[in-house]
């Protein structure tokens, strides 16, 4: 599932390439012809993310919410656009011609017109986004210092942090060399600070650079003088999908385990209790 600052990316991008002009909407799949009827000559005047959450404005209509879940993906081209190919959901198309852009949407969990009112209730149930301007992490350590619940499994509840994955819960744990298996309330207040700190730096890069890579400057390939990584992630990481390899700080074997339906990622040498 494409993780929070992926999201983000995604808003930016249909901003630069569509805001202020009409654009053409159709659903090449059919399932959401409706909606893209309603969509199509209407002006995107804005973009917004929270989470895993995208939301593209038109004033006439109010907002397209989309969610990717685990097998969405978005597509841009430039213009004129090809035949679609396979299950397109919605193809958006615009620009100052009318064709300069194009993206495909395929595959979402969700992808609803729905109101300003809609949209806020939206908001209201996802917890404090690392990439949102405001959001300073109170309201999620609250939360995290009264939970008995595992600090792994905290960092994975939309909740609690919105637009947190897989990849940002194992890397962040591993940077401040905390337990995942941990409960919540033990974490410090500085521990914390320094995990939310962290997670707003390292999601910030991933929208510049539109990849997840964690490790730090010394622990590069090219620093320490060992092969890059080779894998669909396609960053630079400490511990996401190194099951039994050894570990870059500590030589010691990294492990994996299930926890709350999703594979966990740690080295216990480095992350002790």
């Amino acid at each position: 599932m494409p993780e929070g600052h992926t999201i983000h990316r995604l808003a930016a991008d249909c901003l630069e390439r569509f805001a202020g002009w009409p654009v053409r909407a159709a659903s090449p799949q059919g399932k959401f012809s409706d909606g893209a009827a309603l969509l199509d000559g209407q002006v995107m005047s804005g973009a917004d993310a929270h989470g895993k959450h995208l939301f593209l404005g038109f004033e006439a209509v109010g907002w397209l919410h989309i969610h990717l879940g685990l097998y969405g993906k978005v597509g841009f081209g430039d213009g004129p656009a090809p035949p679609p190919v396979g299950a397109v959901r919605l193809r958006l198309a615009g620009g100052l011609t009318g064709e300069d852009h194009y993206a495909d949407l395929r595959g979402p969990t969700t992808c609803e017109l729905i109101t300003t009112a809609e949209k806020q209730a939206v908001h209201d149930r996802l917890g404090d986004d690392p990439l949102r301007p405001g959001d300073d992490g109170e309201a999620a350590w609250r939360r995290v210092s009264r939970s008995r619940t595992s600090v792994a499994a905290l960092l994975m509840d939309q909740k609690v942090i919105a637009g947190v994955g897989n990849v940002y819960r194992a890397e962040v744990l591993f940077r401040h060399g905390i337990d995942p298996y941990r409960a919540g309330r033990d974490l410090t207040r500085a521990e914390w600070d320094a995990v939310w700190a962290d997670l707003v730096a390292l999601m910030r890069e991933g929208v510049r650079n539109n990849r997840i890579d964690t490790v730090r400057p010394e622990h590069t390939p090219e620093a320490m003088g060992r092969p890059p990584r080779v894998d669909d992630h396609g960053g630079e990481v400490y511990v996401y999908r190194r099951a039994r390899q050894p570990c870059h700080i500590c030589g010691g074997e990294v492990r994996t385990a299930d926890l709350a339906a999703r594979n966990l990622f740690w080295c216990p040498d480095c992350q002790r209790r």
